[in-house]
């Protein structure tokens, strides 16, 4: 089954770009980004943007923003049968304009990919052109927020998420102006020009 992404959550000021891979059943129903219950990207975020599960998906999204925080998919579009990213078909993986992205929102330097799987289509399908709009970019993969990735505790997770975007809330480092640089022993690395397979 086909699934169909969301648009992108940005300000035009953005500093940090998390992606994720492609929205669940869940997700896809509810028209917003994490929907599932179990999942606990919100969670974290309430604990570091301050935009907690009980509030509103507007005003969550909007505190994101504020905080200098993007949210996006890899996938435009995909085939997949259930919310697994396992299942995701990568032959029918359609990415979303991560260059047009970066093109219009010139202050991110860090993209934190939402669990390992993200990454790999990122790797695999992403055509970095022209090669100067990544140049500046740092890239961390952070524990997934899916229930599916229970060799990890929250606290685990959230303690990960914590060292790359700050404690209490990302806008200490993102409100700076320059490009965000994660602590010294979160290792971070530059991904190779993808091309699409």
């Amino acid at each position: 089954m086909k699934s169909n992404g969301f648009g992108s959550v940005a300000h035009a000021d953005a500093r940090v770009l998390i992606l994720g891979t492609l929205p669940g059943k869940v997700s896809l129903a509810r028209g917003e980004y994490y929907a599932q219950p179990r999942n606990a990207f919100w969670r974290i975020m309430g604990e570091l943007a301050g935009a907690s599960p009980d509030l509103p998906y507007e005003d969550r999204l909007r505190l994101l923003k504020e905080n200098g925080i993007a949210l996006w998919d890899v996938c435009a579009a995909g085939h997949r049968s259930g919310s697994l990213d396992s299942a995701i078909r990568l032959s029918t993986v359609e990415t979303n304009d991560l260059s047009g992205f970066l093109r219009a929102h010139t202050a991110v330097g860090l993209i934190c990919f939402n669990g390992k799987k993200a990454k790999e289509i990122y790797d695999r399908k992403v055509l970095q052109k022209p090669p100067i709009l990544f140049e500046r970019i740092r890239y961390q993969v952070l524990p997934s927020t899916s229930p599916a990735h229970a060799a990890m505790s929250y606290e685990q997770k959230l303690s990960r998420w914590r060292i790359v975007l700050g404690e209490g809330s990302a806008s200490r480092w993102l409100r700076r102006g320059a490009a965000p640089r994660p602590p010294e022993e979160v290792e971070t690395y530059p991904c190779p020009h993808g091309s699409p397979i």
